[in-house]
């Protein structure tokens, strides 16, 4: 019984099994069939619906989004992010002479009093340099002759004193030749070799009477005088007449603070007090030279570890400073030099003209010219360089001065051979007033309105107008705007000169706006503490100026 049992419900199953499959496989033929005959070359993809899940929507491309045209700026709206700029509080206090014009065809887009006496600053640069550049060309050379009373004989002996006249050159310096501050040195002592000088029986003698006047210009301040940018004048210069003055804590506490001068030389006297101290102890470190002595006091203390003291120290009576070393550079070229080291100024030269002359006129052994004035003034105008700006100042009164008054100095005749030529380009008179060449005067005047005729003349008329524009400091590339107007539209765009004593900022150029058209523009700022206030002022208006994509003429 159970048995049949098994065998029925065996039988009861494989039909039920039978049955299934056919029904599905003809299900599975139905659909091949239905694919055969579908009209439709691509068939439809089917979505398939879980029944537990939400239908997930086909995706939808996303419209690339039309871009939103800039609105084109006007005129007006220039001039009122200009009166913005010059409406922050911090000004109210100060004066801002601002002018801004069209190159092409000088129509005014903004002033402010333009023709107002200001401070310049380093802009008084532009006037002694584009002075130099008409007058002297950018082809002129400073020379450096060296004069003897005889060529050398057959064994290469100079008898008697080998004079080295000087007429301010200002590239025998580090600053043309990548650093070294004796190469330029060495390359008159090569000319001296070379002319087959071997010895000179007699002094080395250094004649600076080039030049007239007090090497400081009387109207400079005294705390400017110890560094760079109050270095002397001489018609010797050697390395912007400073020298890199380095001050570190010694090896142990309580040890002398070490001193060191490059280049190396007997002409400058320390005298230093300044003693190691403890690691983490206070630094206070005092440097200070004796005004027109080569004297330098060092005192205080500098810890352990401290990273020391640097900067550029100026030489008195840098002429001496040049002979010296040029003495030293000879004998390592084996000439040598019997006598001492003396220099000769103008008062020398008065009193040696007084006596009986001499039998014959001394020989120029050899001279030694600088690279052209175009690189020069580059080298002048884009780090602003006080001295080579003085010395071309002096250069221009001796080459080019009235000499009828003998007793003018060479800055005297200098600023009348500026005066002058501005008279010529059109700019009054009375649009300036000039004590010095650089601008470190706080005697100095000048008008915006001046700046931006210089400018547009040195732009459009001057025959040198490439040298001009190739010796201005550009944004946010070199020179003193090297670190100002990164990442904005003005970056190696503006090019001018900048100015900076203390209360005063300034920056004259050219830029160009969104729209290509170019501007001349002068902004000075006068009595307004904060340096950050007075640049950050001058660089928004002239970054406005750059993003203008309107039309002003």
């Amino acid at each position: 019984m159970k048995k049949t049992f098994n065998q029925t419900r065996t039988a009861f199953f494989l039909v039920f099994a039978f049955v299934f499959l056919g029904i599905n496989f003809g299900a599975s033929a139905q659909e091949v069939k239905r694919q055969r005959i579908s009209p439709s070359p691509t068939p439809t993809p089917k979505i398939i619906v879980s029944p537990t899940a939400s239908p997930t929507p086909l995706a939808t491309p996303t419209p690339t989004p039309t871009p939103t045209p800039t609105p084109v700026q006007t005129l007006g709206d220039l001039q009122s992010r200009i009166r913005l700029a010059l409406s922050r509080p911090e000004l109210r206090r100060g004066t801002v002479a601002i002018k801004i014009a069209a190159l092409d065809t000088g129509k005014t887009v903004f002033e402010d009093s333009a023709d107002k006496y200001v401070m310049p600053a380093s802009n008084m640069k532009n006037f002694t340099v584009a002075t130099a550049i008409e007058r002297l060309s950018p082809n002129f050379r400073f020379t450096t002759s060296v004069y003897a009373d005889s060529a050398p004989d057959a064994a290469g002996t100079i008898k008697g004193d080998l004079r080295v006249f000087g007429r301010g050159d200002v590239s025998l310096s580090g600053a043309f030749y990548e650093g070294d501050y004796l190469k330029g040195l060495d390359s008159l002592v090569d000319k001296i070799v070379q002319a087959g000088v071997k010895r000179v029986e007699g002094n080395l003698i250094g004649d600076e009477s080039y030049f007239t006047g007090n090497a400081i210009p009387p109207s400079w301040e005294w705390d400017d005088l110890q560094w760079r940018s109050g270095a002397e004048v001489s018609a010797l210069p050697l390395n912007d007449n400073v020298l890199e003055l380095s001050v570190k804590p010694g090896s142990a506490t309580g040890s002398a603070c070490s001193v060191q001068f490059l280049p190396v030389n007997s002409i400058m006297r320390v005298n230093n007090t300044c003693v190691t101290a403890g690691a983490g102890v206070k630094r206070e470190l005092t440097v200070k030279k004796a005004l027109e002595q080569n004297v330098l006091e060092i005192s205080g203390t500098l810890p352990a570890g401290d990273k020391g003291f640097s900067n550029f120290l100026t030489v008195s009576r840098p002429s001496e400073l040049f002979v010296s070393l040029l003495k030293q550079r000879l004998q390592e070229k084996g000439v040598t030099v019997t006598g001492q080291t003396r220099v000769i100024g103008t008062k020398e030269k008065a009193v040696s003209s007084a006596a009986p002359p001499a039998a014959a006129q001394p020989v120029e052994i050899t001279k030694l010219e600088s690279p052209p004035f175009s690189l020069i003034a580059a080298k002048t105008m884009k780090p602003s360089q006080n001295l080579y700006t003085e010395t071309i100042l002096w250069t221009l009164g001796e080459q080019f001065g009235d000499k009828t008054n003998p007793n003018s100095t060479s800055a005297e005749r200098g600023a009348a051979v500026v005066k002058n030529f501005l008279q010529q380009i059109g700019i009054p008179s009375d649009a300036i007033i000039q004590w010095d060449g650089s601008g470190l005067s706080r005697h100095n005047l000048v008008t915006a309105n001046a700046n931006v005729q210089l400018y547009t003349y040195m732009a459009k008329q001057s025959r040198y107008a490439q040298a001009w524009r190739d010796s201005l400091t550009i944004g946010g590339t070199d020179g003193t705007l090297r670190n100002r107007f990164a990442n904005t539209s003005a970056a190696g765009n503006v090019r001018g000169k900048t100015g900076t004593i203390d209360q005063v900022s300034a920056l004259s150029g050219y830029v160009t706006t969104a729209a290509g058209e170019q501007l001349v523009f002068s902004i000075i700022v006068n009595g307004v503490p904060s340096t950050s206030v007075r640049t950050s002022t001058i660089d928004g208006i002239v970054v406005s100026l750059a993003n203008f994509n309107g039309k002003i003429n």
